[in-house]
């Protein structure tokens, strides 16, 4: 008897495919615009993120490790192996229509054809990844945060130029909010930098487009998040390798003093496996829903990150503005999941 991806999502954690979003019982409620697999990524993803955030922070900050390409790199690569053994024991598959079943006397998973489509999504990935590395750099905290969430409007306009998606007034206005509240945040610290300023927008214009790539390209290539996952990794490894060789990371982690101690290890192994969850929530989370509503996750989570950060790590001096645009935001993206629950 033939075991279909489908039913078998049924029964796992991990959904091993993206069904079409047309399945009028799968919503999460009567009118509701969000299926259930919709919501449960959505949640998914912010709690991952958080999580992950911390992991790195530890890494980063507690052990005062300096190469965060290396961990990236790290991350990739763990992603791409449990993929691998994943799909290898036919737990997973790459395709929304692929059996399980199927005889594995290959090792590739992909055609070279459907690896060619997804290159857009690798060199977007890329092109993200090194120019928000670089924003960090270039501006302070508060105002790297404030800069940041105006990511939403040009995933917005990123939507609409590559997909045609069109946006509802309730929807603009919880956006309008998210905005107005990340710059009451920031306001105290409005210190102008031409060149920081200028990096942070362009990671806001490479977030944009990458999230709208996933989009695109998870509607087009016929993969499911898996095969995303596996073709970014696949295409977007040897880059990272080649880049942290060149720029002397490997060396530096090398000759890093905690690189073999126990709780270093621990950390960068929960680093790693939260990573590949996080990766296969944003994918899956973009592709069931649509990237305005994974910035908006984002934004989400930050509330989160900051109050754990500020538990566990200290060192976040109260700002009474800073709060308030905090709520702002908060109540933005707060309204945006509440109108998209109800398809306004």
């Amino acid at each position: 008897m033939s075991l279909k991806p489908s039913i078998s999502s049924e029964n796992t954690m991990i959904p091993l495919s993206d069904p079409p979003k047309t399945q009028p019982d799968d919503k999460l409620f009567k009118g509701s615009a969000m299926t259930k697999r919709g919501a449960y990524a959505a949640i998914s993803y912010m709690s991952c993120a958080v999580l992950l955030v911390m992991f790195n922070k530890a890494a980063l900050s507690s052990y005062n490790f300096p190469c965060a390409n290396v961990i990236t790199l790290l991350q990739m690569a763990s992603s791409s192996f449990f993929l691998y053994i994943l799909r290898r024991g036919r737990v997973i598959s790459f395709t929304a229509s692929e059996s399980l079943l199927i005889s594995d006397t290959s090792t590739k998973f992909v055609s070279l054809k459907t690896l060619k489509h997804t290159f857009p999504l690798a060199a977007a990935y890329l092109l993200y990844m090194l120019v928000t590395m670089e924003a960090v750099r270039g501006v302070n905290v508060p105002m790297y945060t404030t800069l940041r969430r105006t990511t939403v409007v040009f995933t917005m306009f990123a939507e609409f130029v590559l997909v045609g998606q069109r946006y509802t007034q309730s929807v603009v206005f919880s956006v309008g909010l998210i905005i107005f509240g990340a710059f009451v945040a920031g306001a105290r610290d409005l210190s102008f930098d031409g060149y920081g300023y200028a990096v942070v927008f362009m990671a806001n214009i490479t977030t944009a487009i990458y999230l709208a790539t996933i989009a695109r390209i998870g509607k087009t290539s016929g993969l499911n998040s898996f095969g995303l996952m596996w073709c970014n990794g696949i295409l977007c490894g040897p880059v990272l390798l080649v880049w942290t060789y060149i720029r002397g990371d490997l060396k530096t982690t090398i000759d890093f003093p905690y690189l073999f101690s126990p709780g270093f290890l621990v950390i960068l192994l929960f680093s790693c496996i939260l990573a590949f969850f996080l990766n296969y929530c944003i994918f899956l989370n973009t592709t069931l829903n649509s990237a305005l509503t994974q910035t908006i996750c984002g934004n989400m989570k930050d509330l989160f990150t900051i109050g754990f950060g500020w538990i566990i790590f200290g060192g976040l001096p109260f700002d009474f503005w800073n709060v308030v645009g905090q709520i702002l935001g908060f109540t933005g993206s707060g309204l945006y999941a509440y109108f998209k629950l109800i398809g306004k």
